[in-house]
């Protein structure tokens, strides 16, 4: 499950059924919750909905373990932390985190659906999709 950096983050993700995502959360070191992914019908489609008020409804209850999840998602599908002290003036949320939310809806449209016709549809700014880690890493000095 290496991942590769000049792929779209989340595209294989998305195509993940319910046994992935249980292995997946095994590979995390909490193979205690596997069958609270799975009987929850958690998809790689439905993992952009998991976070830390979502994970009580699945069964975990562990406030450590719900922040390491949640946090490991969103590093999966390459989308960033909300930030609640972020200014109002700017983009509620990244495109790719807007975009996934589209995407964990099945059906015809939303497998149709591609990430730049969902930026100009939805009148968003493209700007880049990457975490702001690799975004600090592409610095270098001549």
């Amino acid at each position: 499950m290496g991942s590769n950096p000049g792929q779209e983050p989340a595209s294989p993700v998305l195509a993940w059924g319910t046994a992935e995502v249980a292995e997946w959360v095994v590979g995390l070191g909490f193979p205690q919750y596997q069958e609270c992914f799975r009987a929850n019908g958690i998809t790689g489609r439905r993992l952009i909905l998991v976070n830390c008020s979502s994970l009580p409804a699945l069964g975990i209850t562990d406030f450590g373990h719900m922040q390491e999840i949640s946090r490991r998602v969103r590093e999966l599908l390459g989308i960033e932390e909300p930030v609640f002290s972020r200014s109002i003036a700017l983009p509620r949320r990244d495109n790719m985190g807007l975009f996934l939310e589209q995407k964990s809806r099945s059906g015809q449209k939303a497998d149709a659906l591609t990430f730049s016709q969902f930026v100009q549809e939805a009148g968003l700014e493209p700007y880049s999709t990457f975490p702001p880690l690799q975004q600090t890493q592409t610095g270098g000095e001549t």
